[in-house]
Parts: structure tokens; C-alpha cells; sequence
């Protein structure tokens, strides 16, 4: 979900890392078409706020530590109807991405600042500040970490007075289906956090190798 301007930069390629171990738990709660509801909280020194999110997941490719999917913010106070974001997401697994980001302004300080949010997280931070990761094995950890990045405005212009330069860590748990994140944009409001549930809509998308909006 995009957020206020301040100054923006580009958004970078999504990229991966070249080694690591054994995938995450599968879970159905992390499948195409599944849909979350909750709010981020855009709260700034001046202001207390929080937007209405649905997020949808449109493709998913856990071999690749791929996912992809819509966000939609209902309340956005300077939009005079929902805004609509794709994203595509970056799964944590060592294989193809650690927890350190390499990118979009990140860096590793900001990785575990951001990554110990979690209590989930925190027994896998001495190892983390080590490598990324890269030996910790989250094959049968029951929280799957992800960063999502929008990539596009799907229903409004460039010029609607938001942003989507930053990006989301994100910790789901696989045993309830609840998702949260936080916002990170140098540019922008810190920690803005997001809380979502798993919602019991109906479910479409698509997975694998080829994705377009349905």
C-alpha cells in the first residue's frame, strides 16, 4: 500500500541470493488467491492515522521465492477512491533470498532493526547478524519472513500524491494466517506497521511461471 511522499528514488530490481538450504513450510494459508484484510497505521508526529488494506495474492512460486499479489487502501485521505498496488514479494528461504536486502536503500543495520520487530525473529538474530541466514535452516519454522515491494499503481497515476519507493518486511504465521509488517522508506513516516488476517473470500489467481492480473 503506498504511503505519503517526502522525496522518493526509483524502485530497484528485484534480485536473489546464490546459496542457502532447505525452503520454508509449506502452508495453505500462503497460496494463490488467498485474501487478507486489516490496516496499516500511517501515524506521524503531527498525525494519528490508519488505512483499511485488503491484500490478495495473485501468483505464487515458493521453489523460486516468488510471490506476487494487489493492495488495496480504502481511506486514503488524499484519493477519491481505493488505491490499488502490485506487489511482488521476496521470500526469506537461504536459497534464493536471506534476510539481509542488498537494496532499496537497505541496509544491514536497517535489515535487523527492522527483521526484530518480529518475536518470531529474534531467536534466529545472533546467526542472522552473522550471514543473512544463510545457515539458518527455516524448513520447518512456523513463520514464513518475506519483503514485499510495489511495483505499480494499478487504478490511479503516478501523480496522486503517494509513494511506493519503499518496501514491507513481513512475518506471516503459518498457523493462523495472520500477516505483519513493516513499512520501510527513509524518505518516509518509520515503522509504519501492518496487521492483516486471513479473510474467507473467494479465491482466484494463478502460479508458476507467467502472471498477469486477473
Amino acid at each position: 500500500m503506498p504511503v505519503r511522499v517526502v522525496e522518493s528514488s526509483a524502485p530497484s530490481q528485484v534480485s536473489g541470493a546464490s546459496t542457502g538450504h532447505a525452503l520454508p513450510p509449506a502452508c495453505t494459508l500462503l497460496s494463490v488467491g488467498q485474501a487478507f484484510a486489516g490496516t496499516q497505521n500511517v501515524s506521524s508526529v503531527q498525525k494519528d492515522e490508519a488505512w483499511k488494506v485488503n491484500v490478495r495474492i495473485q501468483g505464487c512460486d515458493l521453489d523460486h521465492g516468488y510471490l506476487c499479489g494487489t493492495m488495496e487502501a480504502l481511506n486514503v485521505p488524499l484519493a477519491d477512491t481505493p488505491v490499488v498496488t502490485f506487489w511482488e514479494g521476496e521470500v526469506v528461504d537461504t536459497k534464493n533470498y536471506t534476510f539481509f536486502t542488498g537494496k532499496w536503500e537497505a541496509t544491514p543495520e536497517d535489515d535487523i532493526r527492522h527483521w526484530s520487530k518480529f518475536p518470531s525473529f529474534v531467536p534466529l538474530l545472533s546467526q542472522v547478524e552473522v550471514d543473512g541466514g544463510k545457515s539458518v535452516d527455516l524448513s520447518s519454522y512456523p513463520y514464513i519472513f518475506m519483503r514485499w515491494k510495489e511495483q505499480y499503481f494499478v487504478n490511479v497515476g503516478i501523480d496522486c500524491g503517494l509513494t511506493i519507493a519503499g518496501f514491507y518486511y513481513v512475518c506471516f504465521s503459518c498457523v493462523d494466517g495472520i500477516i505483519h509488517g513493516y513499512y520501510y522508506d527513509p524518505n518516509s513516516s518509520p515503522f509504519q506497521k501492518l496487521e492483516l488476517k486471513s479473510s474467507n473470500e473467494g479465491r482466484s489467481g494463478f502460479s508458476f511461471s507467467s502472471y498477469q492480473l486477473q
